[in-house]
């Protein structure tokens, strides 16, 4: 296994390089540079003053000119306070340096928000006996990626760093596929089609994204399963990553996810709805996972079949 690049409790020294026009912020500079701390964790080293930029704290938009000498200081990881939980989940795959989880609707992945117990992280640490990975924060070991509370599907968990860093890059540099299934309101006319549209926090409601155009870029390719007499179900194909981004992008065209709270203001997106329909979350399903393991070069490709509360939505609307 190779030596960490980023060892946790040193110093990182970066050395800017001359910079094109428009001048880089400094949280862009450092998550270009240093890709095996996530963006999150780069702007909680920036908060809490242990970037330092020729020797002087900085925040996060500080336009770098160039020569600048850059200084991070990654501490050693907190101590966990979480409690591992016996929560049946359904192991897909495992092996010493990951594992592929298929997670229901209507759990989250790891805490937050005042949210501590009954999550995806709280049953990992009772089912991978503590082979998780740490580099993502204290509060969410061995997550890579993650699915919202109300969307089911396959997920890879990390067991040690070096594979958590491995796989996290492919994700940034989309060697990973991430496929979805989503029921969505209306007919699209398509067969398939891009969806191209920034995505960034909401300008007044600020726990929800929106479609902004200084916001980061997000691409989304969907092609259509099939046509019910007033919805679609179609599959998702994800290049980037962002925070309710296939949600986000199919309610910007019109055709929202069917039983989504958030961004569906039609038929379906009420709590009535999904009761009529028997749905535990909103019709949106990771279905599909492929990567290179980290350790063995071999690519593996994953499928989980659509849960029953979706299947039974879509029978109930044929």
């Amino acid at each position: 296994m190779e030596e960490d690049l980023f060892p946790d409790g040193e110093n990182i020294v970066l050395e800017v390089e001359s910079c094109q026009s428009p001048a880089p912020r400094l949280d862009q500079y450092l998550a270009e540079k240093l890709r095996d701390l996530s963006r999150s964790r780069i702007q909680k080293l920036i908060d809490e003053g242990l970037v330092l930029v020729n020797e002087k704290t900085a925040k996060a938009g500080l336009k770098l000119k160039g020569a600048e000498i850059v200084t991070v200081t990654v501490p050693p990881p907190e101590a966990l306070d979480l409690a591992a939980e016996n929560i049946a989940i359904d192991i897909v795959y495992q092996d010493q340096y990951l594992a592929v989880i298929n997670k229901p609707a209507g759990m989250v992945t790891h805490p937050g928000a005042g949210i501590y117990t009954g999550t995806l992280v709280n049953a990992l640490l009772h089912h991978m006996d503590g082979s998780l990975s740490g580099i993502s924060g204290v509060a969410r070991p061995g997550i890579v990626h993650r699915l919202d509370k109300d969307t089911s599907g396959l997920l890879v968990i990390a067991k040690e760093d070096q594979a958590h860093r491995n796989l996290a890059a492919q994700i940034h540099n989309k060697e990973a596929r991430r496929t979805y299934m989503a029921l969505v309101e209306g007919v699209l006319k398509q067969d398939s089609a891009t969806i191209a549209k920034n995505i960034g926090r909401h300008p007044t409601k600020r726990k929800q994204m929106a479609i902004v155009e200084s916001g980061r870029t997000a691409v989304s390719h969907y092609r259509v399963i099939s046509r019910l007499a007033k919805y679609t179900l179609v599959q998702v194909q994800l290049e980037t990553g962002r925070t309710h981004q296939i949600r986000v992008h199919m309610a910007s065209i019109g055709h929202p996810v069917v039983g989504d709270l958030v961004y569906n203001s039609k038929a379906t997106g009420s709590e009535s709805a999904r009761r009529k329909l028997g749905l535990k979350g909103h019709a949106l399903h990771a279905f599909q996972l492929t990567f290179t393991h980290p350790a063995t070069g071999v690519l593996l490709e994953f499928e989980a079949p659509l849960p029953a509360d979706f299947k039974a939505a879509l029978d109930h609307l044929h």
